[in-house]
């Protein structure tokens, strides 16, 4: 697509975009203001805001009426218990989501991975045909086609069924007042961002009634997945959250495309921050000296 006179470019959602996809975007308009939004920015991002490429504007408020969404971290051994909390709030009337890394067994992450991680299939069988047997629970994930999983949200949003049982696919774009609750399974294979946005699905009713995000993880996986997920039951600030990210993965390429890891930095390093300010005040003043001469 071409524009005569592109003047403004919003990417929302921004973290779900690649570099090389934002720069393509960019290039239509090579004189174009751009605002990119995210609940929590990319390490990447975060990093050129210290560098001064990027300017900061934060919202740090909800909505009227609404409640910091309590997080709370669990073991697998605790997965019953989560359940027959799940069940006493649907019966009175809340809504929930349960939200699996993968459809099936058959998730190509690798066969040592796929076989250790609890599918949304698995998973929906036994919730059925067990402890939420009494309620209406739907299945959703990415490879139904646009009809059916239209019917399945309409269903969810309508309040016609209580609970969803799905993949990732509902990280963005559901706005269901009735969903207070959201169980992540196998918590510590999603990063920080993703949690954090499926989080933002419930509590969205503004009553003032608690929602609650369950992060169901093995205590024995690497030490940095765990450290994400207390990170997110310490706090609800996305961009707090974000920092934490930084510090985890690292700034990636700030002049190529990789959005995490760590550079190769001689002298001093992505996170020195005190460092950094005073470079970019620095680079400043030298500019203005040039360009008033």
């Amino acid at each position: 697509m071409r524009f005569q006179r592109l003047g403004l470019i919003i990417v929302d959602e921004q973290h779900r975009f690649g570099v090389s996809q934002r720069e393509a975007l960019a290039a239509k308009g090579p004189h174009a203001d751009i605002v990119v939004m995210t609940a929590t920015p990319i390490p990447r991002s975060l990093a050129l805001t210290l560098y001064g490429d990027l300017d900061i504007s934060t919202l740090d408020q909800l909505p009227a009426g609404r409640r910091p969404v309590r997080t709370v971290v669990r073991g697998p051994a605790q997965r019953p218990q989560v359940i027959e909390f799940v069940a006493q709030e649907l019966a009175q009337g809340r809504q929930a989501y349960f939200v699996y890394p993968m459809i099936d067994g058959s998730a190509t992450a690798g066969s040592a991975t796929a076989g250790s991680l609890k599918s949304a299939a698995s998973a929906f069988d036994e919730l059925t045909a067990g402890p939420l047997a009494d309620f209406d629970v739907r299945f959703l994930h990415g490879r139904m086609s646009s009809a059916d999983k239209a019917a399945v949200m309409g269903a969810f949003s309508d309040g016609e069924c209580q609970a969803l049982v799905c993949t990732s696919v509902v990280e963005v774009g559901l706005d269901v007042p009735g969903a207070t609750i959201m169980v992540v399974e196998d918590a510590d294979r999603f990063g920080l961002a993703q949690l954090h946005q499926l989080r933002g699905r419930v509590g969205r009713g503004g009553e003032g009634i608690q929602a609650y995000c369950i992060l169901i993880a093995d205590g024995g996986t690497e030490e940095t997945a765990m450290q994400r997920l207390q990170v997110l039951s310490e706090t609800n600030d996305g961009f707090r959250i974000a920092q934490e990210d930084l510090e985890l993965r690292g700034p990636g390429e700030l002049q190529g495309t990789r959005q995490a890891g760590m550079p190769s930095f001689l002298v001093a390093g992505p996170l020195d921050e005190d460092l950094l300010m005073a470079a970019r005040e620095q680079a400043k003043r030298m500019t203005q000296r040039v360009t008033n001469a």
